[in-house]
């Protein structure tokens, strides 16, 4: 419990101490904003700061938080340092830089700023991977919400095409029609459900695995996982710590904000909110899976079965989404099974629909057409629409080839953070102002990203100690590559 506690003071120290910093580093001024010189009522709309972090929240943080820091802390402690130091000096100083660089350039997508900073090379390759991401990302946040909500009342398809009428809303609606409104309410459920969770841990006051337990692989010795604490910890603990998806997300507020002063609040401080979600969950997973809290929260026939089987089997059974419901239902009552609920179902539904929002806004800069009519905005989101039913149509098809399918979209996160940490180096330097802050989270990001690429058994499966090397080699070459590179490039 202390390791926890010492972290939540860290969290909210780092967004005083640390935010300030680099919020007076960037150095945001009184300039007008695009929301009120390019108003047109779509996307450009100022909206109460208030609201705004509410949305943005609930944008970067959907059930990433939640699942993958459940997930995370089956390596043990550890992911605690990797979510506290990681938001802090990483995750929000991305979500910072990367959103207030947006919005300085009238909320441009990232795309058009990877262009302006790391070139048009890097602006084509940026286009067509966001893109997939966001469709991925889309389409994977139809199905599994309709299998959930099938579960309780309805027909699975039914639910499919209920959920991708509402995508189709949030894409082409004003922001503030359909957006503006429901994600507020959908954000504070979030926020109240981690407040209650946060407070029942210092009630109960559980046996908690503290920092100095010890930092090594828990998951390889405790639960029977294969993978190795680097790089598979700081991929499975994207949202929370450090995640390039929350670049994509932040040009739509971008273009919402009157004044850049509210940067800090909205950009660095929803991240370590954030990472202050991610930071509860982590704990109840430490909880539920080390001390036995699985126990408390079961029923007594759940308890039997899994008497004397091993530790693996209890991890491959209790999933995610299912400590989530047992959690809330067992700690919250009937409230924490609709919290849950809300969690499991309303986060990635809120979170799918401003993905498809995103690849309009990334097709929309990419080809330079004007988003005010309708008919130019369905224009743009046809196409995506298409490529979404296609991989829905492929999912509800293949159910089980698509979780092969995410991992390649947690690592893609990953690749889109280090590539974000490394434009704002660029920007940084170029206008002389401390560019490590974001270069050594470039470096780091980028030893994971290609380590994972090469150690991981879903891509090339290379050894362990070889796949090092290598990522060490390409880390140093993108550090050398930066460190020639001239410093005024921006177009």
């Amino acid at each position: 419990m202390v390791s926890f506690l010492i972290s939540l003071v860290a969290l909210i120290a780092g967004y005083m101490v640390y935010g300030r910093i680099v919020e007076r580093v960037f150095g945001p001024d009184d300039r007008e904003t695009a929301a009120t010189r390019k108003a047109d009522g779509i996307d450009y709309i100022v909206l109460p700061g208030w609201r705004i972090f509410m949305i943005q929240f609930l944008n970067i943080a959907g059930t990433g938080p939640i699942f993958g820091a459940i997930m995370g802390m089956w390596f043990g402690p550890s992911a605690y340092l990797w979510i506290v130091l990681g938001c802090i000096f990483g995750g929000a100083v991305h979500d910072y830089m990367s959103g207030m660089l947006s919005l300085r350039n009238d909320g441009q997508g990232l795309a058009e700023l990877t262009g302006r900073y790391l070139g048009a090379a890097a602006r084509k390759f940026l286009i067509v991977f966001t893109m997939l991401m966001m469709v991925l990302v889309g389409a994977f946040f139809v199905y599994c919400p309709a299998i959930i909500l099938s579960g309780i009342w309805g027909d699975r398809m039914m639910w499919v095409f209920i959920i991708f009428a509402y995508y189709i809303a949030t894409t082409m609606m004003p922001i503030d029609k359909v957006i503006g409104r429901v994600y507020p309410l959908f954000a504070m459920s979030m926020l109240f459900m981690v407040v209650a969770l946060g407070v029942a841990l210092v009630v109960k006051h559980p046996v908690l695995p503290e920092v100095w337990d010890g930092l090594g692989n828990w998951g390889q010795e405790r639960l029977g996982l294969k993978q190795s604490i680097f790089p598979a910890l700081f991929v499975t603990i994207a949202c929370g710590a450090v995640s390039g998806f929350h670049a994509t997300q932040s040009p739509m507020m971008a273009r919402c904000m009157k004044s850049e002063r509210q940067g800090r609040a909205i950009f660095y401080g929803a991240m370590i909110t954030e990472g202050i979600v991610a930071l509860v969950w982590a704990t109840i997973s430490s909880y539920f899976f080390f001390y036995g809290g699985w126990r408390e929260v079961c029923s007594p026939e759940v308890v039997a079965k899994f008497e004397g089987q091993t530790a693996l089997s209890l991890i491959q059974f209790f999933d995610a989404p299912t400590v989530v419901n047992i959690v809330c239902a067992s700690w919250l009552g009937t409230f924490g099974s609709i919290l849950a609920l809300l969690g499991i179902v309303a986060a990635p539904i809120t979170t799918g629909g401003s993905s498809f929002r995103t690849a309009r806004l990334i097709l929309s800069e990419a080809f330079g057409l004007k988003q005010t009519s309708m008919h130019s905005r369905l224009l743009l989101s046809l196409p995506v629409f298409a490529v979404g039913i296609a991989l829905l149509a492929w999912q509800i098809g293949n159910p089980s080839g698509f979780g092969t399918v995410w991992q390649y979209v947690a690592w893609g996160t990953q690749v889109m953070a280090a590539i974000t940490l490394w434009m704002c180096s660029v920007y940084l330097r170029q206008e002389r102002k401390c560019y490590w802050m974001t270069l050594v989270p470039a470096m780091f990001m980028t030893m994971v990203v290609t380590d994972f690429f090469f150690v991981s058994p879903t891509i090339l499966g290379l050894d362990y100690w070889l796949s090092l090397a290598l990522a060490s080699a390409a880390t140093l070459l993108a550090t050398l590559r930066f460190a020639v590179r001239p410093k005024q490039t921006a177009q």
